[in-house]
């Protein structure tokens, strides 16, 4: 870089392209490409470099091999320096000048800002699981606090920052560029919780502050399964680059690995894309339609890999084609029609939300949606009559509420489920809202108790087909425990039925559809590099405890990697998670969460790990923030560092 720091990369070369210079594709993520995301990259990078590109993978300055200091996520620094690295790669003698970004998650997000930094030598982006806004589509959904991405993501990352860098890459120097990082850690959740509205901290980093900033061509890539995909719909709508967007089944992968399938030959979708606008062949991708998604005919359940449906598009988003119906929330459920006006109490139970899924559900599971009647029974419901013909829906369903509660500062979670005759409950979609956000995230305003309001709640981007013979139910409450934090206060909440509407997004049939290009197969090339496992990983486990008594739900979720050698350098890794929930049924400030995370790494005489330890707890006016990171080498103790930090609640 230009202030002498380097940057470690591996790199998979053509072996021509000295001679036949061409395009250059960079991935750019602090997760060390020499063994945290070794196996993975190698499904990718060598299969896109056989076909005619230089494929780089970077580490973020201050992860893995690079040289300098630890950094939270998104900062100006990484985007100056791959900005950087994207001219430097350019002028190579083996480059064409054209250089592409893709990545997923982190990865995917830094293409976007990148992107619009408009470095002249990018030419094209995928993002894969990515978002827009950094604040409302992952750490504050509705301006509510994550649990998962706060306090899962919040509890790794600060180890991610805390590993040791390779000797066998930087030498001798190793240990005292460790204890570099060690000593300019900060532990960045607590500055998270720090930032509870939408400001300048949140804004950095969103492109959604200015989509005309990114002129290059963007595919927007995600599944149904992960939390991050409601920013692909807003993407194809707001930006004015060429742009695609693809939404199939899966979870937080890319859609070769993709779970639940069908995945796909994504490798080839890739290629397709990168010698349109790498290489200038026409390979027919931009003549396709703007929007393709999994048309899913089942909600998805634990315990379901394959999700049944078919894929469908539109030529355009929002599409023109997509029509309105509107159902009526009325004293006998929901209806076609207005109805007289009565009053719904829903008493505060702080304990729904049990079948909800985690954040982007990686165990199929224990991590996915359950049958959600036990949080319907303890919900406002309101159900139709059977369906008589089957019809399909794809975006946004919206839900508007006439209500009323009695604190200043309350919560709603909204589910849209599909009942089979039997009972079973399934969750097609939802969205929560901290109520104080309603007109906005920035400037969010305590709510007047006793009054009415008119709450219009557009739910997540889903594509489903509801069945003849089952219900559409809508759910309410005022809590969606543990997925997301409390309100203060216990919320007593009132819905006025008869002033209050389902408007579902109603898409009709396209008989173009079934002359999609068909995707192909799932190709997942071997990695180069060969894997030992010396200890089998355990199952994910997620369990519930309910103790009677104290009315107090205990949730307990443990994971981990197994121990595995990677053969091609000799080194051993291995990680352990776990986290601890509690919360009492009649006190929001009874919520906690304790968490922990160990990661190793060793190879003959270098044996490192890294201990992450997180801990919340709250009362009505305060987040009780403790974050602890411990260090060592040849489990001797070398380094321990706890951030202990009272934060006011800002109406969250």
């Amino acid at each position: 870089m230009s202030d002498g720091t380097k940057i470690a990369a591996r790199m998979w070369l053509p072996d021509d392209a000295e001679r036949e210079p061409v395009p250059v594709i960079i991935e750019y993520i602090p997760y060390r490409k020499r063994d945290g995301t070794r196996f993975r990259d190698e499904t990718i990078h060598p299969y896109v470099a056989s076909h005619g590109y230089a494929c780089v993978r970077a580490d973020i300055r201050g992860s893995g091999d690079s040289e300098g200091l630890p950094q939270d996520e998104y900062v100006q620094q990484e985007q100056d320096d791959g900005i950087e690295i994207i001219a430097w790669l350019a002028r190579q003698s083996w480059c064409t000048g054209k250089v592409g970004m893709f990545g997923k998650s982190w990865g995917g997000f830094n293409a976007l800002q990148i992107a619009a930094r408009r470095p002249p030598e990018l030419k094209a982006v995928i993002t894969v699981c990515s978002i827009d806004d950094r604040y409302s589509k992952e750490l504050y959904t509705g301006g509510l606090i994550n649990d998962a991405t706060f306090f899962e993501w919040g509890l790794v990352w600060p180890a991610y920052c805390a590993r040791s860098p390779d000797p066998a890459i930087v030498g001798d120097r190793w240990r005292d560029m460790w204890m570099q990082r060690l000593n300019n850690l900060d532990y960045y959740t607590a500055d998270w919780l720090a930032h509870q509205h939408r400001d300048a901290f949140w804004k950095h980093g969103s492109i959604s502050e200015d989509y005309g900033a990114i002129q290059c061509p963007v595919y927007a890539v995600g599944g149904w399964k992960d939390c991050l995909n409601r920013a692909i719909p807003s993407m194809l709508a707001e930006l004015e680059c060429p742009r695609k967007g693809l939404i199939g089944p899966w979870g937080h992968d890319y859609p070769h690995t993709g779970n639940p399938g069908p995945a796909i030959d994504w490798l080839a979708e890739s290629l397709r894309w990168w010698d349109y606008w790498l290489k200038d062949i026409d390979t027919g991708i931009m003549a396709e339609p703007m929007y393709r998604v999994w048309m899913q005919q089942e909600p998805m359940m634990r315990g379901v890999h394959e999700i049944p449906g078919r894929w469908v598009a539109e030529e355009s988003w929002p599409s023109p084609r997509i029509m309105p119906r509107k159902f009526y929330l009325t004293e006998e459920g929901l209806g076609g029609d207005t109805a007289t006006e009565t009053a719904h109490v829903l008493k505060p139970l702080q304990t729904v939300g049990i079948t909800a899924p985690r954040w982007h559900a990686r165990d199929i599971d224990t991590e996915v949606p359950g049958d959600q009647r036990i949080d319907d029974a303890r919900s406002l419901t309101f159900d139709s009559e059977p369906i008589e013909e089957d019809f399909e829906i794809l975006g946004q369903p919206v839900v508007t509420l006439d209500l009323a509660i009695d604190k200043p500062v309350a919560a709603l979670a909204v589910r849209l489920n599909e009942i089979e005759p039997d009972g079973l409950s399934k969750r097609v979609t939802y969205e929560v809202l901290n109520l104080t956000h309603m007109n906005s995230h920035e400037f969010p305003e305590p709510l007047d108790p006793g009054s009415r309001y008119r709450i219009r709640i557009p739910l997540q981007d889903c594509a489903h087909v509801f069945k003849s013979g089952r219900r559409i139910r809508i759910a309410i409450s005022t809590t969606y425990w543990p997925a997301f934090w409390p309100s203060p206060e216990p919320v007593t909440l009132t819905v006025y039925a008869g002033r209050s509407e389902l408007e579902l997004p109603i898409r009709s049939a396209r008989a173009e559809d079934a002359k999609l290009s068909p995707f192909g197969p799932a190709f997942v090339p071997e990695p180069t590099s060969g894997r030992t496992v010396l200890e089998e990983a355990p199952a994910t486990t997620r369990t519930h405890e309910w103790d009677v008594a104290a009315n107090k739900l205990t949730t307990r979720t443990v994971q981990g990697s197994g121990r595995y050698r990677i053969e091609a350098t000799g080194t051993e890794l291995s990680t352990t998670a776990s986290e601890v929930t509690e919360i009492h049924d009649d006190d929001p400030t009874s919520a906690k969460v304790e968490s922990q995370y160990v990661e190793t790494m060793k190879r003959g005489d270098w044996d490192v790990s890294v201990q992450s330890q997180l801990r919340l707890t709250l009362t009505a006016e305060n987040f009780l923030f403790m974050g602890q990171i411990k260090a060592f080498e040849n489990d001797k103790e070398v380094f321990a560092k706890t951030w202990d930090r009272s934060i006011p609640r800002r109406l969250v």
